[in-house]
């Protein structure tokens, strides 16, 4: 038999005599530290890079993130240095061994949250209750309003920059989250303090993805996995069934202002796989909670496999039935730019997007220290 530890909702904690329960988080600057984008620029092909100019690069390597005339906007507003000197020529010849640097004005990142509870803690791991709104990691409009940038200001105290040098020993203690939450979800969030921590506790949710034999029980004692994970969900609609298994695969469409495609229920996708239990219907508003557990980890899992079975999550803006994006027809790029220079924010529903009822309520696991 495996022991286990166990977190959920309501933090009960087994195998732990540590404290749980409190709760850190700092108020969010007004505007963020702004990024730098550095390009060595290299080719294997000489022939490629002759009279290769300053807005060719940018806007070909960088199409997703503005049109050509932003591009052309943020060179003439001596955003981006050629090997140190400002350059605000678009027709500037780039050279093969050159420096490019583009200098991404600072900006003020839609709210979020910022208080985190701490749910479970030792020296190697933190549990965290992740509140809905807040993004795990940098991406997009939020570069700092993030989970990790919490995690590392609660390490090493507030840091103005994200520049600031800090020494290998207290790089190696920095909490990092081992998976991810989508912004509008709440609940559980595995972080690792530890090297070996992050080793393993990774090689958890990656073993759940990659062995995507259907297993019928979520007990610990009878599953080969180091890690189980468990959400709860508020969908559309009633039920019927009391347990469901959904084996739909989950791929990749081009989707207006999603740079790398959007994911969807796709046949051709890879496979995943999610148990779902009904735990209570509500006849009178036409809706379930359901417990799942997922087998595979694919970006909105659940999101998808709900809506694909005909049951979106309530106050979803993105997913509908059939596990396809909410747009009745194809929505044309924007080549305007907004005022940094990128594109206009689509009007399309994204990923990121809130709304929807949905918890990461519990996570069985072995530690990965102690295998207990």
């Amino acid at each position: 038999m495996v022991t286990s530890i166990v977190v959920d909702q309501n933090a009960q904690c087994l195998s732990s005599s540590r404290q749980i329960n409190y709760v850190f988080g700092v108020p969010w600057p007004d505007l963020n530290d702004g990024l730098k984008y550095t390009d060595n620029i290299k080719s294997s092909n000489t022939q490629e890079m002759i009279d290769l100019t300053l807005i060719q690069f940018y806007s070909t390597k960088y199409r997703d993130s503005a049109p050509i005339l932003g591009w052309i906007q943020r060179i003439r507003n001596r955003q981006i240095t050629v090997d140190g000197e400002v350059v605000t020529d678009p027709d500037f010849t780039i050279r093969i061994g050159s420096k490019l640097v583009y200098n991404r004005l600072p900006w003020k990142e839609p709210n979020a949250p910022y208080t985190l509870q701490v749910l479970y803690e030792d020296e190697h791991m933190i549990a965290i209750n992740k509140p809905s709104g807040l993004q795990v990691l940098s991406g997009g409009l939020f570069q700092q309003r993030t989970v990790l940038h919490q995690l590392q200001w609660k390490t090493y105290g507030h840091i103005s920059s994200p520049h600031t040098c800090l020494s290998a020993s207290s790089r190696e203690q920095h909490p990092t989250p081992v998976h991810r939450l989508g912004r509008g979800t709440s609940g559980i969030l595995l972080c690792a303090k530890t090297k070996i921590a992050k080793s393993r506790l990774a090689s958890y949710f990656a073993d759940g993805t990659s062995s995507i034999t259907v297993r019928r029980t979520s007990r610990m004692e009878n599953d080969s996995r180091g890690i189980s994970k468990s959400y709860r969900a508020l969908v559309q609609g009633k039920l019927h069934q009391d347990e469901v298994q959904i084996e739909q695969p989950i791929g990749v469409m081009h989707y207006p202002g999603v740079a790398k495609g959007l994911y969807v229920a796709s046949s051709s996708g890879k496979p995943s796989s999610s148990k779902v239990l009904v735990l209570e219907r509500n006849i009178e508003r036409n809706e379930t909670i359901v417990q799942v557990e997922i087998l595979s980890g694919r970006p909105h899992q659940i999101r998808i496999h709900l809506a694909f079975i005909g049951h979106p999550l309530v106050g979803d803006p993105l997913y509908v039935s059939g596990g396809h994006p909410n747009y009745s027809q194809p929505v044309s790029e924007d080549a305007t730019f907004a005022k940094d220079g990128g594109y206009h924010r689509p009007a399309n529903p994204v990923p990121g997007d809130c709304g929807y009822h949905l918890h990461a309520h519990q996570l069985v696991l072995r530690h990965p220290t102690t295998n207990k």
